[in-house]
């Protein structure tokens, strides 16, 4: 088994394999064209990232500067994703975020992790696991994801929490560790923000119940 093969498979592996580093190198060069992009150039960003990720849906934006270990290499993006400014993709491994899911400014997505025993961080032995992100999520700003973390469809994570662990579906998320504080339900459908109705015009034009 070769060193890129563990880096998918949750094994220590050594990150500074000569087949690893040529194979980052190339991602990271198409990831500085992005970045170099102006903002009048729509057309040029959509089609490096269709080359930069693994895979990538229809109408998804991200505000440069985006940074990522692999260029978004190991990213699977659905439909309609959006991240704001300084979105950092740690795709060690792979990461998976649903259709209509937002990044706040400066969140953090990360797969790889390094072992408490310090002689093997010495050796530079690293491990990855895989991060899974719902459909419709918003991510607040300065959101930390850990890896192997699951986050359910149509939850919020609140601004400058830290997920350390599975997040279910369908809640209000947020804290240092992240903790479930509520599920989103009947008041949501009513209010958009504290004591700010959503306008009844906006409930029938999208036929909102």
């Amino acid at each position: 088994m070769t060193e890129k093969d563990k880096m998918h498979i949750g094994e220590l592996y050594l990150p500074d394999d000569k087949e690893i580093m040529e194979w980052q190198t190339k991602c990271l060069d198409r990831l500085y064209d992005f970045n170099n992009t102006r903002p009048t150039e729509g057309e040029k960003r959509q089609a490096l990232l269709k080359e930069m990720f693994a895979e990538i849906g229809e109408g998804c934006y991200l505000e440069p500067p985006f940074h990522s270990n692999f260029g978004g290499g190991h990213c699977h993006f659905g439909n309609y994703v959006y991240a704001n400014f300084g979105l950092t993709l740690v795709d060690d491994t792979h990461i998976y975020v649903g259709d209509y899911t937002m990044f706040g400014p400066h969140v953090t997505v990360a797969t790889a992790g390094h072992p408490i025993y310090p002689e093997l961080r010495e050796k530079l032995y690293q491990y990855n696991m895989p991060v899974h992100i719902g459909r419709n999520c918003w991510i607040g700003a300065g959101v930390l994801i850990m890896p192997g973390v699951t986050i359910g469809d149509n939850t919020v994570i609140g601004a400058g929490s830290v997920v350390t662990k599975d997040i279910p579906a369908n809640v209000l998320a947020f804290g240092s560790p992240c903790k479930v504080q509520r599920e989103i339900g009947e008041h949501d459908r009513e209010f958009y923000c504290r004591d700010r109705k959503i306008p009844q015009e906006i409930k029938e034009k999208y036929g909102l119940r």
